[in-house]
């Protein structure tokens, strides 16, 4: 009888340096350390953790945010860029799968982006959330639809949604139907409060059931001391309070672990992935519990872009009737090599 082989994962609550993006990425790095030291071959980590989650956004007004946005913009993170190499380095040299929430920033814009490293290195992906949420509208840009696909990857096929994409039904649709065998979701945690964790937990063991996969969430977390700084004299404490649940659910729906609601930890759980398998053989959502014939999903994958360039193609030639003609009086076309020839015109969409 064959061995069962258990692939041991890691869910990261820990609290961001909110001075800093170095100082977020040596808790990253030393996170990454301890739970490879403790044989993690996949590690996930919160939404958009480096530099931090713009709680700020959350409790100020918009006209009062510029000095913390524009923060924000200088500890944003460039991809590639010096935290990119210094995670993708770690990956490689522990052998370990990274999912990494980071504020992405891209020229004039920042973005929710999710990366996934690979344990040889590669960032195997890279996302940003399609719709950023009420205050969030603020901060990040939105993403587009390339981004959403899964990645096989030394852990299995992982895929991501970051917060309240999990709200979004056909956006997790898109990566069941891709046969995501480890869903990978991320929260900044310390928001809402315990209504927050209570959604969550709801979300993710649903997400987990209707999926037939595991699911490894990650949520942020703010020391007290980090709370009364956010909210300074605004008396909004309990807005950046609880709300946090990081968890690694089974694809029965079943808690692997006692999920981590409070502090900072690690949680860790061995799982077998031939319980996806096990619980598609009763109901495999894309599969044979499908019916794809009256319900299906259209993606539109293009990169959202603000300039298309084209060569334009002009007409040389004149369409020629052939000399028998058609057998419906229709002008019959000439090769398209003898009609047209590309010029130099740029067409600007």
């Amino acid at each position: 009888m064959a061995q069962q082989v258990l692939l041991r994962v890691a869910a990261v609550q820990i609290a961001p340096d909110l001075d800093t993006s170095g100082g977020t990425l040596s808790k990253v790095l030393a996170a990454l350390a301890e739970a490879a030291d403790k044989g993690a071959r996949l590690v996930v980590f919160p939404e958009t953790f480096i530099p931090w989650y713009p709680y700020f956004s959350f409790v100020l007004p918009p006209v009062l945010t510029g000095a913390e946005h524009i923060r924000l913009y200088d500890n944003a993170v460039a991809v590639p860029g010096p935290v990119t190499e210094a995670v993708s380095a770690v990956a490689k040299r522990r052998e370990m799968v990274v999912v990494l929430g980071i504020n992405e920033r891209d020229h004039g814009s920042l973005y929710n982006t999710q990366l996934v490293f690979d344990a040889d290195g590669r960032l195997v992906l890279k996302r940003r959330k399609i719709t950023p949420t009420f205050h969030e509208r603020m901060i990040w840009g939105q993403g587009d639809g390339s981004g959403l696909r899964t990645v096989d990857t030394a852990a299995g096929r992982i895929g991501a949604l970051a917060c309240w994409e999990h709200y979004n039904p056909l956006a997790r649709y898109a990566l069941m139907a891709q046969h995501e065998e480890i869903h990978c979701s991320q929260f900044p945690g310390s928001l809402v409060g315990p209504i927050f964790a209570e959604q969550m937990e709801v979300t993710m063991r649903h997400h987990a059931l209707e999926s037939g996969c595991f699911v490894v969430n990650a949520t942020g977390w703010l020391t007290p001391e980090q709370r009364a700084e956010i909210v300074g004299t605004t008396g909004l404490e309990r807005a950046v309070t609880g709300g946090c649940f990081t968890a690694i659910v089974s694809p029965e729906g079943v808690l692997l672990g006692q999920p981590i609601t409070e502090g900072e930890g690690t949680l860790y759980a061995d799982l077998d992935l031939d319980l996806v398998t096990k619980r598609k053989r009763m109901m495999d959502s894309v599969g044979h519990y499908s019916r794809p014939e009256l319900l299906s999903l259209l993606i539109d994958r293009t990169p959202a872009g603000v300039m298309v360039e084209r060569a334009r193609e002009r007409v040389r030639g004149v369409v020629a009737r052939t000399s028998e003609g058609t057998a419906d009086g229709a002008v019959a076309a000439a090769p398209a090599a003898a009609m047209v020839a590309p010029t130099s015109l740029l067409e600007i969409v």
